[in-house]
């Protein structure tokens, strides 16, 4: 397997007297997670392995992410012809050859791993490229995690508008990700897209239009048994909707968009193994885990800021935000995560940040390298806003130069920050990061003693929301 640029955790910004955070503490931090590291990577897996058992508190026991990415690459390599990773490129590839869009439905882990990929692996302007600089490759849009009208409607009259009867070059399919076909927002959006489709194509094209990823049963299961669908594929069992990233539920329009799933896989692979094998001083999973918490504990840093450095990141900022909030936001605890993106959000949050409350911790995501050549600020022939002494410099210098002068303004403010460099925004760094981040919350879960799996507390509004359904029907 190919060894990729690691990721990199600096946390230095914290270690000032003001914060109470020393690295003797941070050691002795370390020891104590040491022990629930050994938990997460045998304990938890043994106990999923084993089915029964499972001690009430640790149910649900979603562990299974922990090692997938390590079994789908050994699949792949071993018996390629039959493994999960090959049918999910075969798929992708017919799709890209007989589709020219793709609408991904599903809400929560359902689609917001498959939106970030895009985000951080594909052109920023992936869409609005001709067919031949996309490689041939889809459209993607997304829908089904909302019932906002406005939107829904302005897709379908999208897509209506664009389908040309008779044209191959016009033709749309779905993606449907859910693992009981029983959530609401993703379960209406596939009715009135299934509508479009067959009133554009005839009920005859629904078998290789539609492309659920579910469960072995349930509603979506049936449906997917009654249409005859061509190409579906499953949902792992113990693997929770927003840690599925690395199953069929992120890797499939990962491959339809033409990201390279198995540079994906081996990042995270990579992640893994150094969460296994390196000393707690030098790893960076549990470093990670450390300083955030301790933060919060210490110093009241109950805001956790990712300051994405880059557009491309602001999905993969939302994805991590539902990851935190769902798995530690119980029993009362929990840090508030928040996403933002600069330099465009210095000119919107950064006041709050700099001079508002001192709840918040700065977690500073920043991209080593750029996926295009530095584009220099130039000379236009006027000099009025002064910038042709800058003419030389590139964005990339521009950045660099407003990721030190934010980071000293908080430091002479006595404000916290860290930098987690991302070697790039391509697939090997996000394969990295993105299991980092799931190793991560889970390892601190554990150590707040709660259940980092499940998320309760959602199903509340799910039945009173039900309920109000039921008093409007006629």
């Amino acid at each position: 397997m190919n060894h990729y640029p690691p990721l990199r955790f600096d946390y230095s910004g914290v270690l000032r007297p003001e914060f109470g955070l020393s690295e003797s503490q941070i050691e002795a931090a370390l020891s104590e997670l040491d022990a629930y590291r050994r938990e997460m990577l045998t304990t938890d897996l043994e106990l999923f392995g084993r089915g029964t058992d499972i001690p009430a508190e640790k149910v649900p026991l979603d562990a299974g992410f922990i090692d997938l990415p390590d079994r789908l690459l050994d699949e792949y390599r071993t018996v390629r012809s039959t493994s999960e990773l090959r049918s999910i490129l075969v798929a992708a590839k017919r799709i890209q050859d007989s589709f020219d869009r793709v609408v991904i439905l599903g809400i929560g882990g359902s689609y917001m791993g498959a939106r970030a990929i895009l985000e951080s692996c594909c052109d920023p302007f992936y869409n609005e490229l001709p067919c031949g600089e996309r490689g041939g490759r889809p459209k993607i849009y997304f829908a089904g995690n909302n019932v906002d009208n406005d939107h829904t409607q302005g897709l379908l009259h999208l897509l209506r508008s664009t389908t040309i009867s008779g044209d191959p070059h016009s033709r749309w399919a779905l993606v449907v990700i859910s693992k009981s076909g029983g959530t609401l927002e993703t379960a209406v959006a596939l009715r009135q897209f299934m509508q479009e489709l067959k009133r554009s194509f005839g009920a005859e094209a629904l078998p290789d239009a539609l492309i659920p990823i579910t469960g072995a049963s349930g509603k979506l299961s049936e449906l997917a048994e009654a249409i005859g669908c061509r190409t579906r594929f499953a949902v792992p069992e113990g693997v929770g909707g927003r840690f599925s990233i690395f199953s069929a539920v992120g890797l499939v329009p990962a491959a339809i968009m033409g990201a390279d799933i198995v540079k994906l896989l081996e990042g995270a692979s990579q992640m893994t193994d150094h969460f296994r094998r390196e000393a707690p001083a030098e790893n960076l999973v549990m470093n990670y885990v450390a300083v955030n918490r301790l933060m919060e504990l210490r110093h009241g840093c109950l805001t956790r800021v990712l300051s994405a450095w880059s557009n491309a990141l602001e999905s993969t900022g939302f994805w991590y935000d539902q990851l935190l909030a769902e798995s530690l936001g119980k029993q009362e605890q929990g840090a508030l995560p928040l996403t933002v993106v600069n330099t465009r959000d210095l000119h919107s949050r950064a006041q709050q940040h700099q001079e508002g409350r001192r709840d918040k911790l700065m977690n500073n995501l920043i991209v080593d390298r750029y996926r295009h050549d530095s584009l220099a600020v130039g000379k236009i022939g006027w000099n009025q806003d002064g910038l042709d002494a800058y003419a030389d410099l590139t964005l990339p210098q521009i950045m660099q130069a407003a990721i030190q002068g934010t980071n000293q303004a908080y430091a002479e403010d006595r404000r916290p920050s860290t930098n987690l460099h991302l070697p790039a925004t391509d697939e090997p760094s996000l394969g990295q990061f993105f299991q980092m981040m799931m190793l991560a919350t889970v390892l601190e879960g554990r150590w707040m003693r709660i259940n980092p799996y499940g998320q309760p507390g959602v199903e509340a509004y799910k039945m009173h929301m039900k309920r109000f359904l039921e008093s409007q029907r006629v």
